[in-house]
C-alpha cells in the first residue's frame, strides 16, 4: 500500500491545498504538475476569472508569486527584467504577465542559464493575442502551455478524470468502453450547468442575485475595460455594440460582411474585432473541415461564445425555462457541448485540432476532432432520441474519411451504440 512518504514532495503539497480549495479542485492540476516537472518554464493561459489564480496558489510554499496588477510587484520586474531573473533563477510565478510582454526575452535568458533544469517559472496571462505571440517567438521549446478555462461540467461533479476523455484520447474502439460511461448527474443537473455557464465564483456562491451582479460586473470591467486597455485604439461603443451583435450570431457560419453591414463597419475592422474576441478568450472560432474530400464543402468558418452562461446573460435569457424555448436554444446548446468537449481534451494536455464540416448539398458534422487518435467526427442533437436519418451525415463522414467511430453527444439516459461504427453518450457522461 502507498504510504504518503513514498509520494513526491510537490504531490503532497498539491493534495493538501486541494484539500483546503475542495470547491475549486481542478482538471488541469494533473497536467499542471507533470509540466512543472518536464519544462523549465509553465504558462497558464485563459480568460479573466477561470480560475489560473487560484491554480497557482497549488504551488508549494517555497515558490515566490508576482502579480503584474500590484503596481509594486510591475515596479519590481520592470525596473530591470535580466536583473530581477538573476536574483530569482527559479521558483518565481508571475501573475497575468500580458501586462508586461517585455519580460519574455528576459526569461528565455534566465532559462537558458540552466536549461536542463525544469520547474523553475510560471506564468499566467489573459485577454492577449500579444501573450501568445510572445510565448511563441520567445519561449518555443523551453514552455509548456496549458489553455485553462471555466469550470467544465466534470469539474462541478467533482470528477478530475472522466472516462470519456480518456478513451477518447486511446487507440480504443467505442464499443469496447461505453459500459464504461456513467452519467455524472442527472438531466437537470446537466441543464443547470449550461444555463449558468462554467466561472467558479458564482458557482461557489450559489446565489441567483449574485450570478447576475457579477456577470454585469464582469462584462463591464473585463470585457470592455480590458480590451480597451489592451487595444488603445479601439472603438469602445463600436466593439460594445459588436459583442452584442457577436451573441446573435453565435452558432453561426461567420459571413463578415453581414457583421459588418449589421455594425456599420468595414469588413477589415470585423476582422479584427473577431480576432480580438476569439484572443481574448470570448468567442472560439471554428474553422472549415477541408481536407481529403471531393465533395463541395462550405469553407467559411464558424463560430461560438465560449461560456454557455455569459452568451446566455448578454441574451437576457433568465432562467432554464425561457432557455428552452428561446429560439438560440439549439445553436447554445450546441456551442456548450463542443466547449465542454475541448476543454475537457485540453485537459489532457493531448495535442488535437478541432473543425467542423458542411456540404454544399446540406449535410454537415457539427464537429471534427483530429489528433494522433485519429479523425472523430461529433455531432450533436438536444433531444434523447435520435432518429436514424439524423444519422446519415456523421455515417456519411465516418465512411468516406475511414473513421475508427462517430459520435452523438444527446440528453439521452445512458451511452449506447447506434450501430458498430456510431455510438450515442449522453453529455452527462463526458
Amino acid at each position: 500500500m502507498e504510504r504518503d512518504s513514498d509520494r513526491p514532495r510537490f504531490t503532497l503539497h498539491f493534495q493538501r491545498q486541494c484539500f483546503k480549495l475542495q470547491a475549486m479542485i481542478r482538471i488541469y492540476e494533473g497536467l499542471f504538475e507533470e509540466y512543472i516537472s518536464f519544462f523549465p518554464c509553465v504558462a497558464l493561459i485563459g480568460s479573466r476569472q477561470c480560475g489560473k489564480t487560484t491554480l497557482l496558489q497549488t504551488l508549494p510554499g517555497d515558490w515566490k508569486v508576482f502579480d503584474l496588477e500590484k503596481q509594486s510587484d510591475f515596479q519590481s520586474l520592470s525596473q530591470d527584467p535580466d536583473l530581477f531573473f538573476r536574483l530569482n533563477p527559479d521558483k518565481i510565478a508571475i501573475d497575468e504577465a500580458q501586462l508586461k510582454p517585455e519580460l519574455f526575452s528576459a526569461l528565455r535568458v534566465a532559462i537558458d542559464r540552466d536549461r536542463q533544469k525544469t520547474g523553475r517559472f510560471v506564468i499566467t496571462g489573459s485577454s492577449s493575442p500579444k501573450l501568445v505571440r510572445a510565448i511563441s517567438e520567445s519561449l518555443a521549446g523551453r514552455i509548456g502551455i496549458i489553455e485553462m478555462a471555466p469550470f467544465s461540467f466534470p469539474e462541478v461533479r467533482k470528477e478530475l478524470s472522466p472516462p470519456f476523455f480518456r478513451f477518447l484520447t486511446d487507440r480504443v474502439h467505442v464499443r469496447d468502453v461505453i459500459h464504461e460511461l456513467k452519467p455524472l448527474g442527472n438531466i437537470r443537473d446537466v441543464h443547470e450547468f449550461w444555463f449558468e455557464g462554467g466561472y467558479p465564483e458564482p458557482w461557489l456562491k450559489k446565489s441567483k442575485r449574485f450570478r447576475s451582479l457579477w456577470m454585469n460586473q464582469y462584462v463591464d470591467t473585463y470585457l470592455y475595460r480590458d480590451v480597451a486597455k489592451l487595444f488603445p485604439g479601439i472603438n469602445e461603443n463600436r466593439f460594445r455594440m459588436f459583442v452584442q451583435i457577436l451573441a446573435g450570431f453565435s452558432g453561426n457560419v461567420i459571413n463578415y460582411s453581414d457583421v459588418a453591414r449589421s455594425l456599420g463597419v468595414s469588413q477589415p475592422t470585423v476582422r479584427d474585432y473577431f480576432k480580438i474576441a476569439d484572443g481574448t478568450f470570448l468567442w472560439r472560432t471554428i474553422p472549415s473541415y477541408t481536407r481529403n474530400t471531393i465533395k463541395r464543402i462550405v469553407k467559411h468558418p464558424k463560430g461560438y461564445f465560449r461560456d454557455s452562461g455569459l452568451l446566455h446573460y448578454l441574451l437576457r435569457i433568465p432562467d432554464v425555462d425561457l432557455l428552452a424555448s428561446h429560439p438560440m436554444m439549439g445553436r447554445s446548446w450546441e456551442g456548450f457541448v463542443i466547449e465542454e468537449i475541448i476543454r475537457g481534451l485540453n485537459a489532457t494536455g493531448e495535442g488535437f485540432d478541432y473543425y467542423y464540416y458542411r456540404t454544399g448539398g446540406g449535410a454537415e458534422v457539427d464537429l471534427v476532432l483530429e489528433g494522433e487518435y485519429g479523425l472523430i467526427p461529433v455531432e450533436i442533437k438536444y433531444t434523447q432520441t435520435v432518429p436514424a436519418k439524423h444519422l446519415r451525415s456523421i455515417k456519411d463522414f465516418v465512411k468516406d474519411h475511414n473513421c475508427r467511430f462517430g459520435l452523438v453527444i444527446n440528453n439521452d439516459e445512458c451511452a449506447r451504440l447506434y450501430d458498430e461504427q456510431i455510438a450515442g453518450i449522453p453529455l452527462a457522461c463526458l
